[in-house]
């Protein structure tokens, strides 16, 4: 999710569990108080972060089987996080923090958290907000360091028994994305089209959606692809399309047509764009799912015909959307608490409509992005968190009734886990060398993150995890 808030075209019942199971999560937290000066990047693990058991047979592939994921056997449903920069932390040479990832990975999971969205791939890029480093310096050439972060966290999530979604591409500017692939083909700048200094959101999206046609600009795409999908992890040796780790290759993190105004005259680029693609991904990774990384109908110029259009291939294993509601201006982006009620009405409505439209295609969904502002839309991870604390809750409720009901519905993503990451920048955006949250770089650090110490909101995850992992086969 990436983009500006309040944009006004519409951008891109589960009571908290008992005192006792909480704090049985918090003491695998190893977390450093919230009043620390650095917030904990970089701190020790702590004696009550021990690495975990490795189990003694990890799960298999998730496979679709009509409206659910199957997992040896049984039904898979998750309540898991986005936790964009795993592959980051994972890379060795001082940009990552492998410390800092085993105990994240540990904290997640003691609280049921066993299912990670993360960015696999980014492009260097002239963009002002641009994640650094990247992991393509250029068409065709990657860092190897950077690759073996994605090795290593997959490893670790191996050792833990959790699923990866690795997302391939990005439609928004924060890791270079599609504009990046637009720039290289045509020799142009992305500053021309750069949202953070032009302001022109709608000029940058459809220069992003330029990338469906450039043939040159997807045959750098699919040397990416095949360069990731094909690779071998250079610290267990598992090839990763043989590595059940990897639930889903994922498109684009919220591949778009275009604006709103003008993406309907690119959606049948588009259509085919992630038809071929995916076929192409599926092609490589036979025994892992494919994925669009789409918002829904938001992400579809408005328009749940072409987001349906869009997944009905059978090149497509299972929907995906995402929800915004203080983006889309359904809350308030400085005070979500003002309009909360009416705009979680809003919200739940959008909910049931793409889990209806799922079960129209006979496909599985997940709702792969959501999240909301702290109170008063502040940054600051000492600042109250009841708006949000109240939304994930309803959020939660409404996804447990439905999986309870045998619908679509198959799992979750919050957005974002922000682990120990803190910003001391007076500004509270990203910049090169700092630690990583939840927030890419174009966004302020600590505007939809849930940190460590975010103890009431983390309680509410888990427990809806425990409800979801408890449900009957």
């Amino acid at each position: 999710m990436h983009v500006p808030a309040g944009w006004a075209g519409g951008f891109g019942r589960i009571a908290m569990w008992g005192v006792l199971s909480l704090s049985v999560v918090l003491a695998a937290c190893s977390r450093r108080p919230a009043n620390e000066a650095d917030g904990g990047a970089n701190a020790a693990a702590g004696s009550a972060a021990a690495t975990p058991a490795v189990p003694s047979r990890q799960s298999g592939f998730v496979k679709v089987e009509g409206t659910r994921f199957v997992l040896d056997g049984k039904p898979y449903r998750f309540a898991g996080a986005n936790f964009w920069y795993g592959a980051y932390l994972g890379a060795p040479d001082g940009v990552g923090d492998r410390e800092r990832l085993r105990a994240e990975l540990d904290q997640l999971k003691a609280a049921g958290i066993d299912n990670l969205r993360v960015l696999a791939m980014a492009e260097a890029s002239g963009f002002k907000r641009g994640v650094r480093p990247a992991i393509m310096s250029a068409p065709g050439q990657y860092d190897e360091a950077m690759l073996q972060g994605l090795d290593y966290l997959l490893a670790e999530m191996a050792r833990r028994d959790m699923k990866a979604v690795l997302y391939l591409n990005n439609f928004w500017q924060w890791s270079g994305g599609m504009s990046q692939y637009v720039a290289w083909a045509t020799g142009g700048s992305v500053s021309e089209h750069d949202p953070d200094l032009t302001g022109d959101w709608n000029g940058f999206m459809q220069n992003s959606a330029r990338f469906y046609e450039i043939p040159e600009a997807q045959a750098w795409y699919r040397d990416a692809i095949a360069t990731v999908v094909g690779r071998t992890n250079s610290i267990t040796g598992v090839a990763y399309v043989d590595d059940p780790t990897v639930m889903s290759w994922q498109l684009a993190n919220e591949p778009r047509p275009g604006s709103d105004a003008g993406g309907k005259a690119n959606a049948d680029g588009y259509v085919r764009w992630i038809d071929e693609t995916a076929g192409y991904i599926r092609g490589l990774a036979p025994k892992q799912l494919v994925s669009t990384g789409s918002e829904g109908e938001k992400g579809s110029a408005g328009d749940m015909a072409l987001f349906v259009r869009a997944h009905d291939t059978p090149n497509v294993d299972y929907l995906t959307f995402h929800l915004w509601p203080s983006n889309w201006s359904w809350i308030d982006h400085k005070d979500p608490a003002a309009r909360l009620d009416s705009g979680l009405a809003t919200s739940l409505d959008y909910i049931d409509r793409h889990i209806e439209v799922a079960g129209k295609l006979g496909k599985p969904i997940v709702l792969s992005e959501f999240g909301l502002n702290r109170d008063q839309g502040a940054y600051d991870p000492a600042s109250g968190t009841q708006a949000r604390d109240r939304f994930y809750q309803a959020i939660y409720a409404r996804l447990l009734e439905r999986m309870q009901a045998g619908d679509a519905i198959a799992g979750s993503n919050f957005w974002a886990w922000g682990g120990r990451g803190r910003t001391t920048n007076a500004d509270w955006m990203w910049a090169p060398g700092d630690p990583f949250t939840g927030d890419p770089p174009q966004e302020a650090q600590g505007l939809f993150s849930l940190f460590d110490s975010d103890t009431s909101t983390l309680g509410i995850v888990s427990g809806h995890a425990r409800s979801v992992h408890a449900l009957p086969d």
